[in-house]
């Protein structure tokens, strides 16, 4: 009778043991999507060292500064281009404060995906079922769950209709 208690229990804390590994890997994978993000980040320098702008101004002829701030001005230029490129094309079309806060940082302005999956060309329906599975928990992502935990199904089929129209906004504007 001991022996069969002692491989029960001995079962059980594996069993325990497997069931905390398994929720420590979900864990990592929030940590990953942490360090995607910080990869993806773009950092600009804007190059405020005053005092040795200043004794290059002083030393400097006034050709020479105007060269000068023409070559950091078009630094600048070229970094807010790349910075706009990665952002995507802001100016496609308009979407909704709530697509803002809640998709666009990972989706991209207009659903053509950065970190996440593209969206567009996807139905009103494919959209809404993959948000309501995210909600429930049938799919598993915590950055998704995270944020559809609190729309209400209302805010999802408003969200679900407006991704589902990306395609045919794009189009338009394409067309234009």
């Amino acid at each position: 009778m001991k022996h069969i208690l002692a491989a029960i229990a001995t079962l059980l804390a594996v069993g325990a043991a497997f069931i905390v590994y398994k929720s420590d890997s979900e864990v990592h994978k929030i940590d990953e999507i942490n360090k995607v993000i910080a990869k993806s980040q773009v950092k600009v320098n804007l190059g405020n060292d005053v005092t040795e702008t200043q004794q290059k101004i002083e030393t400097a002829s006034k050709e020479e500064v105007e060269k000068e701030q023409a070559k950091k001005k078009k630094e600048l230029d070229d970094k807010l281009s790349a910075l706009k490129s990665k952002a995507g094309n802001m100016a496609a079309f308009k979407v909704s404060p709530l697509y803002k806060q809640k998709c666009a940082s990972c989706h991209g302005v207009n659903g053509g995906g950065i970190i996440g999956p593209k969206l567009i060309g996807k139905s009103a329906g494919e959209i809404h079922q993959a948000l309501t599975d995210f909600k429930s928990g049938k799919r598993k992502n915590y950055v998704m769950y995270g944020l559809l935990s609190k729309m209400d199904e209302e805010q999802l089929k408003a969200l679900s209709d407006e991704i589902g129209s990306f395609e045919q906004k794009l189009k338009a504007y394409q067309q234009q």
